[in-house]
């Protein structure tokens, strides 16, 4: 729908539950027992959980947990696919009408915010589709160089974009050199207005990064040396991103011991919740929640989030075409 392939439209089969935060935070247990509670199944809202082959270094919930409830999107996308989050939203918003249509509130859940954001709001019109040929010379300079073409080219951008990440930094130069406009131009559609779309979670800082290290410190118990090895040949340019590849790859290499490989991945990891949480407490439509009350603060917004938005029979028939 409309010229682009980023429209600025958001759907509104939105979610009834928006569970946001940063990584290790406690989000997938949260949205499991958000969904006992509502009947409803959970729907990811992480972009790296979207891979097949790497469950355990993207800390995808295990099968006894996707027993309790349905789960969606959740390791079915080959890892040579890229996603972005145009394509991440029209698969999302699939599920959501699917849900709503099985009578059954979907919950989405992740911590990857522009992902999320597309989902609630859509994408600022007028963005031109990745071009290929474009895309590939970019994907083959350092990224150093192209954070400084950025920054020449869009300083606005340059203090806002995600500069460690190559997406992000690529994207953004892409359209500046394919519209001659600042990536910055592009305003996502604003909801002043919008009621709370659900809530992310706010830990200490200490406590989030005891979590970050006891979940880092078992990964090569569960497998994941082997896990990575596997998926090396099939990797794309978007899952090659994934935070602790890279360590464990050196790993697998004989270049770096298992420990050497968890303190770094300790470290990158810490790197990317401190991005994560600027970008939660950016966004109005969630509200920040401790783990003690989030149950309940989410529980609330739910229920009225499906008063106000779902009440009306027959809503959702207006958004049976995906954008």
């Amino acid at each position: 729908m409309g010229a682009s392939a980023e429209d600025g439209t958001a759907d509104l089969a939105q979610p009834a539950l928006v569970i946001g935060g940063p990584t290790a935070s406690g989000k997938t247990g949260l949205a499991i027992s958000l969904a006992q509670r509502l009947g409803g199944d959970v729907i990811n809202g992480d972009a790296f959980q979207l891979y097949a082959g790497l469950p355990v270094l993207t800390a995808q919930p295990s099968p006894a947990q996707r027993a309790l409830v349905p789960h969606h999107l959740f390791g079915e996308i080959p890892l040579s696919a890229s996603v972005d989050a145009s394509t991440y939203a029209r698969l999302a918003k699939e599920r959501i009408r699917l849900c709503w249509k099985q009578g059954r509130p979907p919950i989405l859940v992740g911590g990857s915010g522009l992902y999320l954001r597309t989902v609630l709001r859509g994408l600022p019109k007028g963005l031109p589709s990745p071009d290929p040929e474009l895309r590939a010379r970019l994907e083959a300079r350092p990224l150093q160089e192209l954070c400084a073409e950025l920054a020449a080219l869009d300083p606005e951008a340059a203090r806002n974009v995600d500069l460690q990440n190559p997406r992000r930094v690529i994207r953004a130069l892409e359209v500046c050199l394919l519209t001659g406009k600042a990536f910055s131009s592009f305003r996502p559609p604003s909801e002043p207005d919008a009621p709370l779309a659900g809530i992310w979670l706010a830990l200490p800082r200490e406590t989030l990064h005891e979590r970050i290290a006891l979940r880092a410190a078992g990964l090569f118990a569960q497998g994941v040396a082997a896990e990575v090895e596997a998926a090396l040949p099939s990797l794309g340019t978007t899952a090659r991103q994934v935070i602790g590849l890279e360590q464990v790859a050196s790993v697998l290499a004989g270049e770096a011991s298992e420990q050497a490989a968890t303190l770094k991945i300790v470290e990158a990891t810490r790197q990317y919740a401190r991005r994560q949480e600027t970008w939660f407490r950016k966004e109005a439509v969630l509200s920040p929640s401790g783990p003690d009350t989030a149950l309940e603060q989410g529980l609330r917004i739910a229920e009225r989030r499906a008063v106000r938005t779902f009440a009306v029979e027959g809503e959702l028939d207006e958004t049976a075409e995906p954008d």
